[in-house]
């Protein structure tokens, strides 16, 4: 029987379904001088969260895959807004690119506002990256968390930051939890449903350790269910699966300046400023799925990772 079916509650379900209908909040201060870090911007919801923030007056750092379409980012938000934009070049399923660029960014001497882990992927079969991890688990949860921890001293450093992990009400999915004892899927069955929940689960199960770590000072980490909206995950997937994410998921999406709007309050405003450690759909804070509130599986899959071969490299 999984251990967590008892701690599920009705009203936090019942919750759930009303934040999905809700709107996001929305945050008209400034973010003149502010610096802001996101991944995946060159599409969906990044790219539209790159505008927001540059709407406002922010500088940008993205981290994108696609040379060209970087550019051509860069290009458009210098036009429209004026505000400086910059990007590096990463590939997710390479951790070496991961740790590159948080060796760079850690040595950046200008202090990092806000940071929004927005890359990620959904796939229906699995598939093992290089590095030897499932890649959905290295794309949407590790190579964020290598990220964050190799920038932990130098956000600490600073007057204030804010960290934002683009989740998902998808972490619901993995009813199981974090699946710490299979990480390759070699004793369950693989699905794009539940290894997307998997990440996701491990994303928000690492809020616990890292609000330890940011403990005293003026570093905020949490996460957001950005909405249902609609967006290119899933387009690198099979005939199948395209034509009903086309049919019929993508018909009841929402617009994605939706999540722009709910992560900009989130990076800027001052009614959160201190909140920390939560999770929120679109604004409204959300208690998560309980395999995602497991203190002893967050600190599990925290050990298991900084003791991890690839550390060595960090």
């Amino acid at each position: 029987m999984n251990k967590y079916l008892k701690e599920y509650k009705w009203s936090n379900i019942a919750a759930m379904l009303r934040n999905n209908k809700s709107k996001p909040a929305e945050c008209h201060e400034s973010a003149n001088g502010k610096l802001v870090l996101i991944s995946g911007a060159t599409s969906g919801i990044g790219y539209y969260t790159a505008l927001e923030y540059a709407s406002h007056g922010a500088d940008l750092i993205c981290i994108n895959r696609n040379r060209e379409k970087s550019k051509s980012l860069k290009a458009e938000i210098s036009q429209k807004y004026g505000v400086a934009c910059d990007y590096y070049i990463a590939d997710y399923t390479h951790l070496s690119d991961v740790i590159r660029i948080g060796k760079t960014l850690s040595e950046l001497d200008r202090e990092i506002d806000v940071l929004i882990h927005n890359a990620g992927v959904f796939l229906t079969k699995k598939t093992i990256t290089k590095d030897g991890y499932e890649q959905v688990y290295q794309v949407n949860f590790l190579s964020s968390f290598i990220l964050t921890y190799m920038l932990m001293d130098k956000l600490k450093t600073q007057n204030q930051a804010r960290i934002i992990y683009v989740n998902s009400e998808g972490h619901r999915f993995s009813l199981a939890g974090a699946q710490l004892d299979d990480p390759l899927w070699e004793r369950h069955l693989y699905t794009g449903l539940k290894s997307y929940g998997v990440a996701k689960t491990a994303q928000l199960l690492s809020l616990i350790p890292f609000s330890e770590n940011f403990k005293d000072s003026n570093v905020t980490i949490n996460a957001i269910h950005p909405g249902d909206v609609k967006t290119n995950m899933g387009e690198n997937n099979g005939k199948i699966y395209k034509f009903f994410k086309h049919l019929f998921i993508n018909t009841l999406a929402k617009s994605p300046k939706l999540s722009a709007i709910a992560l900009y309050y989130l990076g800027v405003s001052q009614s959160v400023k201190t909140v920390t450690g939560k999770f929120f759909n679109f604004t409204t804070e959300e208690i998560p799925a309980p395999h995602a509130l497991d203190a002893e599986a967050s600190r599990e899959l925290w050990e298991k990772i900084v003791s991890s071969e690839v550390f060595r490299d960090i």
